[in-house]
């Protein structure tokens, strides 16, 4: 869906291993499975519909739907090495749905780009449940019940903002691969952005929409595309972006708290995810002392995690027993975890450590995507949760109204199997040749947001992150977006606001109409014209 639970290893191992200069082949798929039913998704195929869409406080909205196909080819025919069947040639074919307003002018209308992350997930979540003019009701914090599931207008849809386009990673959705090596191809980090860029530079061209304001979105690992994406349009497609925005972002996954304790000398990861710890446990109040309010409260975590907390851990083995008690018994004040236990852990504790530690204070499992979701523990003795409350919770109804949405009302996918996501990490390399770097190293694109905003001045940055998301902690978002090489004149260009909900901020429903006004604001004020 977003970050896969499988990355908790997998991220920091790749990053190790890149950092060695050295990566592991993946393993090498059957290329000739499913190839007669790939071949029926080459040629590139559209429905078309019409709708009207309102946010209750105006008139309707009417729209244009198209959902289809692009084709993606890695590289261009001529490109090819000699003797290569283009037959041969990998390529996929990328799903989207794509709303217009009618009576438009394309010139002054913008266009948003939305996409999931994964890495290996469709754009279903942000699109019924956040952005397009029509979302899945789901619960708030806990399971949400089975079908029939409730479909409704979404009055938090961008759609009076931007015409959207939300797009399918290769390989997911009515998408298909082909093609020989197509795994290795378009699964990896830069060869995923250019897959994007592709799409992006044949759909301006499909739908004359080259001289409309351009913005991308993306939440999760689909934040890492963004950064890279901005990049690859305007080095090697000339197009400038008027905005990205980031949802839950990672720019460097070096500093996710999954598994922290593959690094033993960064503890960057631990810094950043205690904010997140704090406001989870207070949101559970299971702190010693209960603030009344969350968000100045949060200021004061924040110092300590940056000072005595930072200090410490950066102290190692020379920290003495009694900075340790010290640490640890305001950890417990911040956190609720008990202080022997903290000092056991030398005051590192990763994020499934601390779900599954908070799990027990409290006799249910807490989700690392949204803690505010919660369900039974599966293993009291395990080190983690077995599962995701928020997966699991609205996971299914999700997949069931799309694919009754895509077929009923958009007309698209009779007769073809609809994938909400792959299991694309094992095979993803994690690689990235960052700008000025002449062999690819960890998965650290702050460079390439940096250099986008620097080949293109005007370009704005809206960060939105969520006080419950263990997955992409929101302080390592602003301290990632701190940390851009970007000269005094740029840094007005970045705004950061954060919302009382977890990775899918729109899960929750005052957070969802919110955003929709901070994005709508974000995108009035960068769309440029002359």
């Amino acid at each position: 869906m977003h970050l896969h639970a499988g990355l908790r290893v997998a991220l920091l191992g790749a990053t190790l291993l890149a950092q060695s200069g050295w990566a592991a082949e993946p393993p090498k798929p059957d290329a000739a499975k499913d190839a007669d039913a790939a071949a029926a998704y080459v040629a590139p195929k559209d429905a078309v519909t019409e709708g009207t869409w309102t946010d209750k406080s105006g008139p309707a909205l009417a729209y244009q739907a198209v959902a289809g196909t692009l084709l993606v080819e890695e590289k261009d025919k001529d490109q090819l090495p000699p003797g290569t069947n283009p037959k041969d040639a990998p390529r996929a074919t990328m799903f989207y749905v794509a709303y217009f307003k009618h009576g438009a002018d394309a010139a002054k209308r913008p266009l948003m780009f939305l996409y999931n992350g994964g890495p290996g997930s469709a754009s279903l979540w942000l699109h019924m449940g956040a952005f397009g003019p029509v979302r899945v009701n789901t619960a708030e914090d806990t399971h949400t019940a089975p079908a029939p599931y409730r479909l409704g207008p979404n009055e938090a849809s961008l759609l009076d903002v931007a015409d959207l386009v939300f797009i399918d990673a290769p390989g997911t959705g009515f998408g298909r691969l082909l093609g020989k090596d197509k795994e290795k191809a378009f699964f990896g980090v830069d060869a995923d952005a250019r897959a994007f860029g592709r799409f992006v530079d044949q759909f301006l061209t499909q739908y004359g929409r080259w001289n409309s304001p351009k913005y991308l979105l993306g939440e999760s690992y689909g934040t890492m595309r963004s950064a890279a994406l901005a990049r690859v349009l305007i080095e090697q497609h000339s197009i400038d972006l008027n905005g990205v925005i980031l949802l839950s972002q990672v720019l460097n996954l070096a500093h996710l708290v999954d598994a922290p304790q593959l690094a033993p000398d960064d503890t960057m990861a631990y810094v950043l995810a205690l904010p997140s710890y704090a406001a989870v446990a207070w949101y559970h109040k299971a702190l010693p002392q209960q603030p009344a309010a969350l968000e100045p409260w949060l200021d004061g975590v924040i110092r300590f995690a940056e000072g005595e907390y930072a200090h410490a851990l950066a102290a190692g083995n020379a920290l003495g027993d009694a900075e340790l008690h010290a640490v640890a018994a305001r950890m417990h004040e911040l956190t609720g975890l008990p202080v022997a236990y903290l000092e056991r852990a030398r005051l590192r504790v990763s994020g499934p450590e601390f779900s599954q530690a908070l799990a027990l204070e409290r006799g249910e499992t807490v989700g690392r995507l949204d803690a505010r979701f919660h369900g039974p523990v599966i293993d009291p003795l395990d080190r983690d949760a077995a599962y995701d409350p928020l997966d699991s919770g609205i996971g299914a109804a999700y997949v069931a109204v799309f694919n009754q949405y895509v077929r009923g009302t958009l007309k698209f996918g009779e007769d073809q199997p609809f994938r909400p996501g792959i299991d694309a990490w094992p095979l993803w390399d994690f690689r990235h040749q960052a700008p000025g770097v002449p062999i690819a190293l960890q998965p650290d694109v702050i460079p390439d947001l940096a250099l986008a905003m620097k080949l293109n001045p005007q370009l704005h940055v809206l960060n939105l992150g969520g006080y419950f998301d263990l997955a992409t902690p929101f302080y390592s978002a602003r301290y990632e977006l701190r940390q851009l090489p970007i000269p005094a004149s740029l840094r007005g260009n970045i705004e950061v606001i954060d919302y009382p909900s977890g990775h899918m901020i729109y899960a929750h429903r005052p957070s969802a109409l919110k955003l929709h006004d901070d994005i709508g604001e974000f995108v009035r004020r960068t769309q440029g014209g002359n």
